[in-house]
């Protein structure tokens, strides 16, 4: 696994370096996206990046948090923060034990081999996944950009307090409940409760429903007019001069990030010039501590919910990973191990979770980057993860100067770039099921639920799948006489030899591609194309691969319905699994006998000489 490591250790110094460097304003970004704050964008950068590269299957892969895993990441924290009532340090541990959670599933898929499956995953759905990331960024940024904040708009937050109070009095309900307490027999103790809560508190739980209600795609868009209404043209400014020398300094040099510069230029200038900015949430200095709260408050019943979103975390992180891991092999001309770099993203992924970093994957441009300074080895981004540790440490204060609004103008141009332009742009010569794939995991994504929107797509896709298949199945499964000269359809080569005499009598039933559920319906009605009149089907089956459950018992109605009208069937070229299947129910030999099995259609046809009538 590490051997030559340490080999070529100028250019995986270098490309760690640089990469790093791209990583870090990346990091804080994605931290303060996820709601977390900063620093878990950063732990995670240090953590995921280090124990993947050392334990993962892609040399030069470089990994940390990325747009799609921080997207879902929003969405996980959310949705957890206000299961707890809108407290984060309550809703932390079980915030962190889904990360945790997901590692482990990556490190299980790994083990059991998926890693080689990841790849028939449809591009409509990776494409409408993609352009939703993108999209799900550029709208939840308005606020920051337009310098909004729900903690500096009191009017917003007084809409809130009625159901503060509400949600207050419901604490108090469940906490006597608890404790055994019978409020219709003894309501003196609710009203003294309730009178005992602060204004504090209800202000408190007011901001806390606010914030709630202004996250996420929806949340911004109905705080949109809000935002406008205080818009604050500083913020504004800040974010527009990062986008502005992110997008222009690719045109004066690609040598150094133009995001890193986007950073220190209005990161400095914002700072000594002394302008009234809004700075992020302070990075705590000093090494990262374990958060093991997860492990002392663990209960099976608290982390049921979250289970399947855990492993929807951990799919979509082995996608991202391993779609990098192509773009590298690419690059190197080397070819990577899908499985061993699942693991090592699982362990990346746990190990981060355990000191409070976001979930991670492997990080194209960061990868590329690598790649591009000299990286070769896992030593690249063992570096580059050592690197964001330093900085950590030793300037942490200093990031914590960092302005919102540099972050939301990163996020913007992290939004434009992540986007499938390649599937938008071939919407007019795309089939028109393909489309509605994209599209409904696009919408579905940005509206309601990224998670559910990629079981939808795949879903999807796989019925259209299924349909297509099963049509070419049946299109190619055909029902002839021997007499051949009278159909439309050419006989097959060892057919055309065949003896006129038995016209009538003997029919073919032609078989084409794998027999499964999507085509049995219109394979079972080419059985009713057999005239009264015949005596014998070969059912030609060298052409079937496959037999599923739904396909077996297909085939058991089609030869009990030609046993039924005194017609004789007969197989030729049966492969091992078909033959296995119908054997295991004793279609072979109840409904076909062993002398009616023939290797070939040369055998069909000695035997139909010795036992069809011919015509006379």
């Amino acid at each position: 696994m590490f051997k030559g490591i340490f080999s070529n250790f100028r250019g995986n110094f270098l490309g760690g370096i640089t990469a790093g460097i791209v990583a870090l304003p990346l990091a804080l970004a994605f931290g303060v996206q996820s709601g977390l704050g900063p620093s878990a964008g950063l732990y995670g950068a240090i953590f995921i990046g280090f124990f993947a590269s050392l334990f993962g299957g892609t040399n030069t892969q470089i990994s940390g948090p990325t747009a799609p895993m921080t997207a879902v990441s929003m969405v996980i924290i959310a949705g957890i923060i206000a299961a707890n009532d809108g407290d984060v340090e309550k809703a932390l541990p079980y915030i962190l034990l889904v990360f945790l959670l997901s590692g482990l599933f990556q490190i299980g898929l790994g083990l059991m081999g998926v890693g080689r499956y990841i790849k028939y995953i449809p591009y409509p759905v990776v494409s409408g996944f993609m352009t939703a990331i993108g999209v799900i960024i550029l709208i939840t940024q308005i606020s920051p950009l337009l310098g909004y904040t729900v903690e500096e708009d009191n009017e917003l937050v007084e809409q809130y307090k009625p159901q503060a109070e509400e949600v207050l009095l419901d604490k108090i309900l469940l906490d006597e409940a608890d404790e055994g307490i019978l409020v219709l027999e003894d309501f003196r103790e609710t009203i003294r409760r309730a009178e005992l809560i602060t204004e504090e508190e209800i202000q408190k739980e007011a901001l806390s429903l606010a914030k709630n209600n202004s996250s996420g795609v929806i949340g911004t868009l109905k705080v949109f007019p809000r935002a406008l209404k205080n818009f604050k043209w500083l913020e504004f400014i800040l974010a527009l001069a990062t986008i502005i020398i992110i997008f222009g300094f690719k045109y004066i040099t690609k040598k150094i990030p133009s995001t890193l510069v986007a950073l220190f230029v209005v990161t400095g200038a914002a700072y000594f010039l002394k302008l009234d900015y809004m700075p992020i949430k302070e990075i705590p200095s000093g090494f990262p501590i374990p958060q093991l709260e997860m492990f002392s408050s663990f209960s099976v019943a608290a982390i049921t919910p979250y289970v399947f979103t855990a492993l929807t975390l951990s799919f979509l992180g082995a996608i991202d990973s391993l779609l990098t891991s192509v773009v590298a092999d690419n690059m190197t001309k080397t070819k990577h191990k899908p499985n061993q770099e699942l693991i090592g993203q699982g362990i990346g992924n746990g190990v981060a979770a355990v000191f409070g970093g976001l979930p991670g994957a492997g990080a194209t441009i960061r990868t590329v980057v690598n790649i591009s300074s000299g990286g070769t080895t896992k030593l690249s981004g063992m570096i580059a993860a050592l690197l964001l540790l330093v900085i950590l440490l030793a300037l942490g204060p200093v990031a914590s100067q960092i302005p919102a609004a540099v972050l939301a103008g990163i996020l913007i141009t992290v939004g434009i770039g992540v986007m499938d332009y390649k599937g938008l742009r071939a919407i007019p010569y795309m089939p028109r099921t393909e489309i509605l794939i994209m599209l409904s995991v696009l919408l579905l994504s940005v509206f309601w639920d990224l998670i559910y929107a990629v079981g939808i797509g795949l879903v999807q896709a796989s019925l259209v799948f299924m349909k297509k298949i099963g049509d070419l199945t049946v299109k190619k499964s055909k029902v002839v006489t021997l007499n051949v000269a009278d159909e439309l359809e050419l006989p097959w080569k060892d057919e055309v030899d065949f003896p006129t005499k038995y016209h009538d009598k003997v029919y073919i039933k032609r078989l084409k591609g794998p027999l499964f559920f999507g085509s049995t319906a219109d394979i079972q009605e080419l059985a009713n194309d057999v005239p009264p009149s015949a005596t014998h089907v070969i059912i030609r089956m060298g052409e079937v691969p496959y037999m599923d459950q739904s396909g077996l018992y297909a085939m058991e109605e089609i030869l009990l319905n030609l046993n039924q009208k005194d017609i004789h069937p007969m197989m030729d070229g049966v492969q091992d699994q078909p033959y296995a299947m119908m054997s295991s129910i004793d279609i072979v030999p109840d409904l076909v006998p062993e002398e009616c099995l023939f290797e070939d259609f040369k055998e069909a046809i000695i035997y139909i000489r010795g036992h069809v009538e011919a015509d006379r």
